[in-house]
């Protein structure tokens, strides 16, 4: 049975409804309470109606399994959502990306609960990530002097130096180099033993989050919310009824055949290491972290097949490490004599690498290693590609370019979707469908047209 205590105060009368639930494992009363607030222009006969209505609704809910007095904040719970996201594997650096965007979701509803989260709350979060000053937690910071010089100076090499600071000696190598972020400064500029301000230039991007960013926070809300629906925290998912703002979708970036030439051609003059990761990523399509964490055992020299079954990553607090491809996939490829051979004489050239080495090779049976054995960083290949372009005048090149062309030629030639889904490794055929819609239909009317050359159209 539920009760109604009728309370005054500042912002006017309120109802506290109280419906109990029987006794828990020790005995003690089990009591589930909210709080409504009438209009408070409204009679108090009809405040009164309107709390009794209130209470009759929420103790049938109770009655269903909701929890809807639960006083866990969005931001207490989404700790545990995402600790739940860990243990069924979600990539560390995924969870740290979830993390930032927590940075801006908890100002503006962390402190509200579960239940009290409305459609409204998230429209007005994602109208304010919208505007001027979106970022304005967010800052770079550029070094104002020479710190490799500096560090170097000091007596310190960057390995050491990165360990006084306790940052990574990759951020260290970036710092040297390009614009980091404040906290990164700020950990250099007290390893340094003076402020920030007088090693780096602080500055700060004011600038609205795009739509494409500002959907990411919406999805990462609505998986949160629908995990408390799930468990029958909440009645409803208030992200299914918000409306975050739809950005136009690109179309992917891939590569003509005429360039994919060009760039083989620039690939056979670099060292047989580069030449091969280009190759690869050209007549497999796969992921860049997939192909960094190849290794030797994923690849029958004999029968041209390799099989994808890991990939490659990197997150600050775990650095390198391998994991479950993107969508858990596992896949077979055959790929061509010509990266075959390539592959036979590099495995060669490897062995001598590692006997020079002796005591310092460190064998994990990767095919893309350091001179010490351990794999390459996943972002090496970003970099290398973009300066591998510059050198050879070519076009701007990312790893997922190569991605998209190979769906652009599987599809041109009119490989059906399902192939072509599990040659890419997505989670299902519709992905595919989805994000090459347009190659798709272009090669339907492709084949529209062959079928009118040859069947209906007369040669003069």
């Amino acid at each position: 049975m539920a009760q109604i205590e009728r309370r005054e105060g500042k912002k006017g009368v309120s109802y506290l409804i109280t419906v109990y639930g029987g006794k828990n494992a020790e005995g003690k009363q089990v009591r589930h309470r909210k709080t409504f607030a009438p209009p408070q222009t409204w009679s108090e006969a009809r405040q009164e109606k309107a709390a009794w209505n209130e209470a009759s609704k929420f103790e049938e809910q109770i009655r269903q399994g909701f929890a809807l007095d639960n006083r866990q904040t969005f931001a207490q719970y989404a700790i545990y959502a995402l600790e739940l996201k860990r243990r069924d594997g979600v990539h560390e650096s995924t969870l740290e990306r979830y993390e930032d965007l927590l940075k801006r979701i908890n100002p503006q509803i962390g402190h509200l609960k579960l239940a009290d989260i409305r459609p409204g709350h998230l429209n007005k979060l994602y109208e304010q990530l919208g505007k001027e000053g979106g970022r304005k937690k967010e800052a770079l910071a550029t070094a104002r002097i020479d710190l490799s010089t500096e560090i170097k100076q000091r007596g310190f090499t960057k390995t050491k130096f990165a360990e006084l600071a306790g940052i990574s000696s990759r951020a260290i190598g970036q710092a040297c180099r390009s614009p980091v972020a404040e906290a990164t400064a700020v950990k250099i500029a007290s390893a340094l033993g003076g402020k920030t301000e007088k090693f780096f230039m602080i500055e700060r991007n004011t600038s609205p989050l795009s739509p494409k960013t500002i959907l990411e926070h919406h999805r990462l809300i609505s998986s949160i919310l629908a995990l408390a629906e799930k468990e029958m925290l909440i009645p409803y998912n208030p992200a299914a009824k918000a409306t975050p703002p739809r950005p136009v979708k690109p179309e992917p970036n891939y590569f003509q055949p005429e360039t994919v030439y060009a760039i083989l051609d620039a690939a056979d003059t670099e060292p047989l290491k580069y030449r091969i990761f280009v190759y690869l990523a050209v007549s497999t399509g796969a992921r860049r972290g997939e192909l960094a964490g190849l290794k030797w055992d994923n690849v029958n020299l004999s029968t041209g097949q390799v099989n994808i079954n890991h990939g490659l990553y990197y997150s600050s607090r775990r650095g390198v490490y391998e994991g479950e491809t993107k969508t858990g996939e596992h896949r077979s490829l055959k790929i061509p004599a010509e990266v075959i051979a390539l592959l036979k004489q590099w495995r060669k050239e490897q062995t001598e690498v590692r006997l020079l080495n002796g005591d310092h090779w460190q064998d994990g049976g990767f095919i893309f290693t350091q001179d010490n054995g351990h794999p390459m960083h996943p972002d090496t290949w970003t970099g290398w590609l973009k300066k591998f372009s510059k050198r050879h005048g070519l076009p701007h090149i990312n790893p997922h370019a190569f991605r998209h062309s190979a769906a652009s030629a599987l599809i041109a030639n009119h490989i059906d979707v399902v192939t072509v889904s599990k040659v890419l490794g997505h989670a299902s055929p519709n992905t595919t469908g989805k994000f090459y819609a347009h190659m798709i239909e272009d090669a339907k009317a492709a084949a529209t047209d062959t079928i009118a050359d040859v069947l209906i159209r007369r040669k003069a």
